[in-house]
């Protein structure tokens, strides 16, 4: 039982596997698509909404008040240590599956489906947190044109209302046009990304002089205890640079572009958070800004309702690109799972008109929807970043295993001071987790002890693993 519960991949099955014509990618990306495409997913509702909540703080944390700015540098620096070793392990293994797969080869197969299994939890929820902030700032464009909706229909049941209609109607919509199919381009991608740097640097330009001081003070209200607890939340701002991974096998030189990928787009999204919170912080006391929609109503604040206007118009078109990104990575994770036979085969079933895997997109599609519409946008944002945050230590772990159990595999990009940077993001992570919410972790537990019940009631059993030789998939070396 152990050894199947641990048995592995090796390296060359993974790439033989993704190389069959029937499940090859084109290669198509470059450093430039694989920046646009992290930047594309990165700069989204971390910046536009949960800024908001990390700055005033909730019923369950304090704020950070202007102290804001340390907690995206401590979420950053996490993320560039989890980012360093994504870096060489998606050199190594270029195949789709981002963690799930680096940890099927070398963790083991249950591992493996733990990693998953929380891959879900996070694309699924970091959806649900997307389409949220998508509707503040779509309500907030209908109150500059006169048109106000009840608080009833854009608000869940825990805030006073019945339902936040907007966030599921636009799910269901971009759920409709993935069954249909999306042809993405670089092209378009660039463009989106472009959008979304004008408007952050037009906040930017607009918000500077206006800054205060004064708002300044007191930097920190509550302490570092504030700065963790927000550090904690606005770490969902950066997760979308692990999307890059999951399209490692449609690049056309991943040992060269990936890292670069990886490491430019989360450089370049750090620089402009922190402009963007030092502004925010500057232009409005802690107390005055919005959850819902905290960029563009701080400008509306200080008397620039025109540019709260082309802010709130830049962030519905981006954070609409966003939940497009979150959602195919969910189908993704889907899919690859249900390719393993690690979930059932219906789920990775094609369209055979459309030529997408059109039951895990509605499946997807329902139950973001659904959440969306009943859960405050806090709560999905936490259980997203508890997610992210356990793959990011099973990733750290899994560079330092396989750097020593095959030392001469070939490493095109070789993390720096191995094991000191992947111990830094083991220990950064597991910091991060601690000042998330107590009900946050035990929403994990519940979740991990489901993942663990399906795991042993079905993927076991069902695995490609389950009936093939031990010896054709696994390395030489264990656990």
């Amino acid at each position: 039982m152990i050894s199947r519960l641990f048995r592995t991949k090796s390296i060359e099955h993974i790439i033989k596997e993704a190389d069959q014509p029937d499940h090859r990618l084109k290669k198509t990306l470059t450093a430039w698509d694989l920046t646009a495409l992290g930047i594309g997913a990165i700069i989204g509702t971390g910046i536009f909404v949960l800024i908001g909540t990390a700055i005033v703080g909730d019923a369950h944390r304090p704020g950070a008040g202007p102290g804001i700015i340390l907690s995206f540098v401590l979420a950053g620096m996490t993320c560039a240590f989890a980012a360093l070793c994504y870096a060489e392990f998606s050199t190594m293994i270029p195949v789709a599956g981002s963690a799930y797969t680096y940890s099927y080869a070398t963790l083991g197969e249950f591992l493996a489906w733990i990693t998953g299994w929380n891959l879900i939890l996070e694309y699924g929820v970091a959806c649900v947190a997307v389409a949220i902030g998508w509707s503040g700032y779509f309500n907030k464009l209908l109150r500059l044109a006169g048109i106000e909706l009840p608080h009833w229909a854009t608000q869940p049941p825990a805030d006073g209302g019945v339902a936040n209609f907007p966030a599921a109607i636009i799910v269901l919509l971009i759920t409709i046009v993935l069954v249909i199919g999306i042809k993405e381009s670089a092209r378009v991608t660039g463009v989106i990304v472009c959008l979304k740097l004008a408007v952050i640097l037009f906040f930017i330009a607009v918000g500077t002089p206006a800054v205060n001081a004064a708002n300044w003070t007191p930097f920190l209200p509550q302490g570092f205890a504030g700065v963790g607890a927000a550090a904690a939340i606005v770490f969902f701002a950066y997760i979308g640079f692990d999307a890059i991974s999951t399209t490692a096998e449609e690049a056309k030189n991943p040992q060269r572009d990936l890292p670069i990928g990886i490491i430019a787009s989360l450089g370049i999204c750090t620089v402009l958070y922190i402009a963007v919170a030092a502004v925010l912080t500057g232009l409005v006391p802690t107390a005055k800004i919005d959850i819902y929609a905290p960029v563009a109503e701080a400008l509306s604040v200080v008397g620039f309702k025109w540019g709260a206007a082309i802010v709130a118009i830049g962030a519905v078109a981006g954070i609409t690109s966003v939940l497009v990104v979150m959602m195919l990575g969910q189908i993704r994770v889907f899919f690859a799972m249900s390719r393993d036979h690690l979930l059932s085969p219906w789920l990775s079933t094609v369209h055979p008109r459309y030529g997408t895997p059109h039951y895990a997109t509605i499946l997807t599609g329902v139950a973001v929807a659904s959440l969306a519409a009943l859960i405050p946008i806090g709560d999905a944002a936490d259980m997203t970043n508890i997610g992210t945050l356990f793959a990011f230590v099973l990733v750290c772990i899994g560079v330092v295993i396989l750097r020593y159990r095959k030392p001469n595999q070939h490493r095109p990009f070789r993390l720096p001071f191995m094991p000191v940077v992947p111990v830094l993001g083991m220990l950064a992570c597991f910091g991060l987790m601690s000042f998330l919410p107590w009900v946050t972790w035990i929403r994990f537990a519940v979740w991990t002890a489901i993942g663990i019940v399906v795991y042993m009631g079905y993927g076991l059993r069902h695995s490609k693993l389950a009936d093939a030789p031990l010896e054709r998939h696994t390395s030489k070396h264990s656990l």
